[in-house]
């Protein structure tokens, strides 16, 4: 969910959930967020509903957050599997932030600088992923969520209720 206007080809309720700074503040203060963060002058935040929607659904959910609203997802979820993905390079990333042509070069610049600060908390996450090629990172992604599925610790369980007859 955010605050700003959706950008060119973004579909409310698809891309983001658009809503007016007063209706995320609303939620704000009904904990309604799994997270929410301010950056660079607009709310973005997670639906806590939305998420618990989608579980119920049997749904695999995945977050596309900032660093901060990661480290409040992990305070109240340490068993969530957290990736941090990172461009090849700066210049990577200066050159699809200018490519987007959404953003003025003061927030690009805004943008370029909270990703340098942000990297020094990578050690916090479970992985790091690289986005090279779009198909690339995602294979990397899939492999991990295949790998987490196989850890005993997750996994364990189901099969106990296999060997006792429960399933």
């Amino acid at each position: 969910m955010t605050t700003r206007k959706p950008r060119i080809g973004e579909v409310d309720g698809i891309d983001y959930f658009f809503v007016t700074r007063e209706e995320f503040e609303k939620r704000i203060k009904a904990n309604g967020f799994l997270e929410y963060a301010e950056f660079v002058g607009e709310y973005y935040g997670t639906p806590i509903d939305y998420i618990e929607k989608m579980m119920e659904k049997g749904k695999e959910v995945i977050v596309e957050i900032e660093v901060e609203g990661a480290l409040q997802v992990r305070e109240k979820n340490p068993e969530a599997v957290f990736i941090f993905i990172v461009p090849p390079s700066r210049q990577a990333l200066i050159e699809r932030l200018k490519n987007r042509g959404t953003d003025s070069p003061e927030t690009i610049m805004k943008r370029i600088e909270k990703a340098e600060r942000e990297f020094h908390l990578a050690y916090k996450y479970d992985y790091i992923v690289v986005n090279d090629e779009i198909i690339n990172a995602a294979d990397r992604i899939y492999a991990i969520i295949r790998a987490e599925h196989a850890k005993t610790e997750r996994s364990i369980h189901r099969y106990y209720k296999l060997l006792e007859g429960k399933e």
